[in-house]
């Protein structure tokens, strides 16, 4: 699935960590969605978006840095009509695309991605209740049944070898009963499932992709039912389901809802490691720490000097000034790189994912397929953790 220049960055970021493995790149604010968890589309406006020809240079600069991972984010990275460009772009230098998406792309938009390259999906499905992931997304009726469309179309244009799919569940207080669901469903459909825990700022401390919606701060007698969860979907992955995350994130995912110190920093004296393994992309082309800070001066990536900077002992000290003073994430992509590269477990599990034993893909599939399939999974009898209701969420907020 990956390049040769892909394969030996991963090789030298587990020996070394410092090469760019991971780029997350936000080609776009624009989204047709408002999800109650994200902030980035408010967050990202005051930008422009990069133009075709800045793209291809900002992949030249990748292929002589040896970025091996760059993930075309948004907003909703479907909302531009040059996707399959951007994808081409990145692909033909040797330089692996991951795309992120809702299930906003209709089918020509999905068959000339994967046509230009794309054959790494990542779709945000949080529920298997078609009510719920509406409200999640911002009241947008029809929302989870287009992700569902999105979800069989890739299955129909991705190939079964060389392609990775995955879903991205946020879990917050409204999601908990549903998660495992979630994780059945991917399985089912040799679907990967990733979890992301809801990040919640407030307007004295904005940050780039926090939500503003105190309701979904999880409470301390919410605390156990995560635990619960955790311990459930982590057991899952030990029976074959197909659970993306690392040990040591979810036991951070339980540290993280309370308030606590995460630990993924610990073995870089508690840092992340923006920009030795990881960094992201402004809509513009400018580099940012992450996707919640920016720096105070600009440095696009698709200036020629770019690849000098980066390597600037005085650059990284002004990224160093962000870094050093954050609290640190859970976001995912950037905590499983640190993990990935740096604890011997989480190494040993990826080269299993992605090379010696990756599941056998059952596609394509149909929707009517995957509806009756979610239905299912959603009516099973089955314990499942109490959710807040939505009614209480209402209650909360008010009050």
């Amino acid at each position: 699935m990956f390049s040769s220049l892909s394969k030996v960055t991963l090789a030298k970021a587990a020996l070394f960590q410092d090469a760019p493995v991971y780029v997350q790149f936000y080609v776009t604010a624009r989204c047709n969605l408002t999800c109650e968890q994200c902030n980035i589309i408010y967050t990202n406006s005051d930008v422009r978006e990069c133009t075709l020809d800045e793209v291809k240079r900002i992949a030249d600069n990748f292929a002589k840095m040896g970025v091996a991972i760059v993930l075309l984010t948004g907003g909703e990275p479907f909302a531009r009509k040059d996707l399959p460009e951007i994808i081409y772009a990145f692909e033909s230098r040797g330089v692996h695309v991951r795309m992120q998406t809702n299930g906003f792309a209709n089918e020509e938009q999905i068959a000339k991605a994967v046509e230009a390259g794309g054959k790494d999906i990542s779709i945000s499905l949080d529920s298997l209740r078609p009510a719920t992931q509406d409200k999640i997304n911002g009241d947008f009726s029809e929302s989870w049944h287009q992700a569902l469309k999105a979800m069989a179309l890739f299955t129909k244009y991705l190939p079964r070898e060389g392609s990775f799919a995955s879903m991205g569940c946020v879990l917050q207080p409204q999601n908990m009963g549903d998660i495992e669901d979630v994780v059945r469903f991917g399985s089912e459909i040799s679907w990967f499932t990733s979890l992301v825990p809801a990040h919640v700022s407030d307007y004295a401390h904005p940050m780039g992709f926090r939500t503003f919606d105190q309701s979904l701060k999880f409470q301390e007698k919410e605390y156990v039912t995560v635990d619960l969860v955790i311990e459930r979907v982590r057991a899952m992955r030990e029976e074959g389901y197909l659970l993306f995350d690392s040990d040591q994130y979810l036991d951070d995912i339980k540290r993280f809802i309370r308030g606590m110190p995460t630990t993924w920093r610990s073995h870089n004296y508690n840092v992340c490691d923006t920009p030795n393994l990881y960094f992201a992309l402004l809509p513009n082309g400018e580099f940012a720490p992450c996707c919640d800070h920016r720096l105070d001066n600009s440095y696009p990536a698709y200036s020629p000097d770019f690849p000098k900077t980066y390597r600037k002992k005085s650059w990284r000290e002004e990224v160093s000034q962000i870094t050093r003073a954050c609290d640190g994430c859970m976001y995912g992509s950037y905590p499983e790189m640190t993990i990935s590269m740096r604890f011997m477990a989480a190494k040993l599990q990826r080269v299993g994912t992605f090379l010696t034993s990756p599941p056998e893909k059952k596609w394509p599939l149909d929707y009517y397929q995957l509806l009756e399939l979610a239905s299912k999974i959603r009516t099973e009898e089955r314990v499942r953790p109490l959710s807040r209701s939505i009614h209480k969420k209402i209650e909360i907020f008010n009050g």
